[in-house]
């Protein structure tokens, strides 16, 4: 079972007990989250698509941290002309683990184990 979500202007493919890497969210450690834009749910060829979203369908998920990725170096330069610049960035993200999957109709789909969240 898994789904499609939407979050940070990404779409990602997501099932229940993954741990998952997204944009940074506003949420505390440990925080239960709610994933409202669900773009697809399902398992095979029971796949229900929305159009854009699948009304009514959600995927809980828990705030496992938050952190900064890899550095990304920006060099400009323009040759001849005695012009450098040089600028790093690191994007913050939240690393989250998905707990259940919930359908269209609010019936819970897929869970994760007990033994996964540890």
């Amino acid at each position: 079972m898994y789904a499609v979500i939407k979050t940070g202007g990404k779409q990602y493919r997501v099932s229940a007990g993954e741990k998952l890497k997204v944009e940074q969210i506003p949420a505390d450690i440990g925080a239960t989250i709610t994933f409202s834009e669900v773009l697809a749910v399902g398992a095979g060829a029971d796949v229900v698509f929305g159009a854009p979203l699948v009304a009514g369908a959600k995927v809980d998920a828990t705030v496992i941290e938050h952190g900064k990725g890899d550095k990304v170096r920006i060099f400009k330069m323009r040759r001849r002309k005695h012009y450098r610049k040089s600028q790093g960035h690191r994007q913050g993200y939240t690393e989250v683990q998905f707990s259940a999957i919930y359908g269209a109709d609010g019936k819970e789909l897929a869970k994760a184990e007990a033994a996964a969240s540890n």
